[in-house]
């Protein structure tokens, strides 16, 4: 079949970035400096030419910004986003008739025989037909420009006929840059190539890349031992959880909690008089997903206290959880939205061998799903015209994949700065899906990567393209559902190792807390392995906890110490640099970060076992620290102010987790 104008010349393949083809969009950070690539080619020796077009969804026209070749007919162009939401963008190319003349009309004025050996033979070069060349490709160039532009063009059109009619024995070149620059502006483009898809960009706040979260139960933030904590409560901590220098503080459900099947201490299937409950059993005769546990508090309690963290320079983080207790009212008023068995029962929560009797399901396959879709919508935008921005989502994967996308999309029609955060732990492929429609941050494999081979290969893979163009990891250690066997084993060395490594291995990172910075390690089932359980003893998620923050145990000031560094490292918040350095020893790890200009380098050695004292040479592959492969140079270790004098590529380091499991070094430069 012929295509409907066969005199586009130019092919345009392999723009990146993009995902899937343009299905989803990739990820950026207004003030980003987007980088496209692509490659752009033509038949034969004709010169490509080719621009990136891009808008903002609030704009109407195209802004353009010229290709440059960097090799091999691969071509790079850049544009800022300043505007947070929905971009696209996409390439045109073409033919550039008027640069390929330029470059043929230089061969040919070299070609000329030397004006000072008149007896040198050289081949006539049809100078002045090709001036005229030329001359007519300008009047072209002036007709499509308006003004003093169209004006230059048409004089240098008459500049080059009268240069051929002059018919000299000698030409000079009479193009110039700022020629080439003029005609460039105004290229004929009645044949250029469009890429036929607007590829899609989404645009988020900074805290998109960079952020350090804590969780914590508002129910156990009360100071005085045995009463239920409130949010005035949880008022009250934030100046302390600031000090540690975090930026979002997360609460688990702060809902009414059902009565019926309530869960027990230690996830008993009976709870005894008193027991609070689990608060993701939501909803119960006082409301469901858009009211807060009489106990907590009152919405206004909930007010002060988005305004409280925003005083402290840090945002409040909601989970949202959709599912519910047999209380809630949705079970009476929307009885279809859940699965009913044979017997006329709900179906109950479970994940063999757990069951969840507490909580009810909802079902994405209802037949009244329009309705259900927009009642979920209906709770995130209730939250968010209270001042809620951040939001942690539970368990996603377990609800309609096409629903996050269209409701994801609903709020940040109206709250474009609305950050949402995936708490799936399951397969890579769900995971990636639910990034790419539209999650800001997920969880990761983190936890459960414990070895070298098994960090790095992870995170080579988090931090580079295809994936780091739609998934951003959010590192946590431990949360209320987690407690790995290294946290159980290991002992406060291993509290800290973990610790480091997720705080310089992302910019994304969180602790849930007090249990962590107190290195509570008591799991529900005290023998680690097939046989145990990453459950926690007296797990907060089933009682009320009472926790000594002045503890000498606690790693709190190490806590706080990696967040001043992250604060104050531009290398450490964002993840595109991450690189692995060379160790023969496989107990340590070492990688590094740096801004694209080495204006900041950090350079971190990690000793994986928590027992021994580790020490072995690392290679620094100098340029990735921007700096020369030979000569003397100075690292500080932020963690402990220390000095050393380095030399060379490779260098000697020695940790005792005992006293400090890991080097945090900046690299000093003069």
């Amino acid at each position: 079949m012929k295509p409907s104008e066969g005199r586009r010349r130019i092919v345009i393949e392999e723009i990146q970035p993009q995902v899937d083809a343009g299905r989803y969009p990739a990820k950026r950070v207004v003030g980003d400096l987007v980088e496209v690539t692509a490659a752009i080619f033509g038949d034969g020796h004709d010169h490509v030419a080719a621009r990136l077009l891009y808008r903002h969804s609030s704009q109407r026209k195209w802004s353009s910004v010229p290709f440059s070749e960097l090799s091999n007919d691969l071509w790079t162009a850049t544009f800022s986003v300043d505007k947070l939401g929905p971009w696209n963008f996409t390439v045109e190319a073409w033919v550039d008739h008027f640069d390929t003349w330029v470059h043929d009309l230089g061969k040919r004025l070299a070609a000329q025989p030397d004006p000072k050996e008149p007896t040198q033979q050289t081949a006539p070069q049809d100078i002045p037909l090709a001036l005229r060349i030329g001359a007519n490709h300008l009047d072209a160039a002036s007709s499509r420009a308006k003004g003093a532009d169209a004006k230059a063009l048409k004089l240098a059109a008459g500049q080059l006929r009268a240069l051929a009619e002059a018919n000299l024995p000698f030409y000079e070149s009479p193009i110039t840059a700022e020629l080439e620059a003029l005609a460039a502006k105004y290229p004929d483009l009645s044949f250029a190539t469009k890429y036929p898809v607007e590829l899609p960009l989404w645009v988020d706040r900074e805290r998109a890349r960079f952020s350090s979260w804590y969780e914590l139960f508002p129910r156990s933030a009360s100071p005085v031992a045995g009463r239920h904590g409130t949010l005035k409560d949880v008022e009250a901590r934030l100046p302390e959880i600031a000090a540690m220098g975090f930026d979002v503080v997360y609460m688990p459900p702060i809902h009414p909690i059902g009565v019926a099947y309530r869960k027990g201490k230690n996830n008993s299937v009976t709870a005894e008089p008193g027991e609070e409950g689990s608060p993701w059993a939501i909803g119960a005769a006082e409301g469901g997903h858009t009211e807060i546990h009489p106990k907590l508090g009152t919405l206004a309690d909930f007010d002060d206290l988005v305004k409280a963290a925003q005083a402290q320079s840090m945002e409040l983080a909601l989970d949202i959880a959709f599912q519910c207790s047999p209380d809630h009212p949705w079970v009476k008023q929307h009885p279809a939205w859940f699965v009913h068995r044979p017997d006329g029962t709900i179906q109950y929560a479970e994940n063999p061998p757990k069951k969840y009797q507490d909580i009810y399901p909802l079902n994405f396959e209802s037949s009244d799903w329009r309705g259900l879709w927009d009642a979920l919508f209906g709770v995130f935008k209730f939250w968010v015209d209270r001042g809620v921005r951040v939001f942690r989502v539970d368990n996603p994967h377990t609800k309609a994949l096409p629903f996050w996308e269209w409701c994801i999309a609903e709020v940040q029609a109206v709250a474009p700065d609305a950050l949402f955060l995936a708490e799936a732990f399951t397969r890579p492929h769900v995971m990636y899906s639910l990034a790419k429609s539209g999650f800001t941050q997920s969880y990761t494999y983190f936890t459960w990567r414990t070895d070298k081979p098994g960090l790095q290969s992870y995170f080579e893979e988090l931090t580079k393209p295809p994936v780091s163009d739609f998934f951003r990891p959010n590192v946590w250690p431990n949360t209320p559902d987690i407690l790995h066997e290294q946290l159980q084993t290991g002992g406060r060395p291993m509290f800290m190792q973990r610790v480091i490594l997720a705080a310089t291995l992302s910019a994304n990172y969180g602790i849930y807390g007090p249990a962590y910075e107190l290195c509570e390690g008591r799991p529900a089932k005290p023998s680690p392995g097939k046989t145990g359980s990453e459950e926690y003893l007296d797990s907060e998620k089933y009682q009320i906890r009472e926790w000594d923050r002045s503890s000498p145990l606690s790693i709190a000031p190490l806590i706080t110490q990696l967040n001043k560094i992250r604060d104050a490292s531009p290398a450490l918040q964002r993840n595109e640099s991450l690189h692995f350095h060379s160790c023969p020893n496989p107990n340590l790890l070492c990688y590094s970060k740096s801004t694209p200009d080495f204006s900041d380098t950090i350079l971190v050695a990690v000793n994986l076992d928590p027992l021994n004292e580790q020490a072995g040479i690392i290679d620094l592959a100098l340029d990735k620290l921007g700096l020369p492969w030979q000569g003397n140079f100075e690292v500080e270790d932020l963690l402990t102010g220390a000095r050393y004098q380095w030399h060379d590529q490779w260098n000697y380091v020695a940790l005792n987790p005992s006293v400090m499991p890991a080097h945090v070094f900046r690299i000093v430069r003069p």
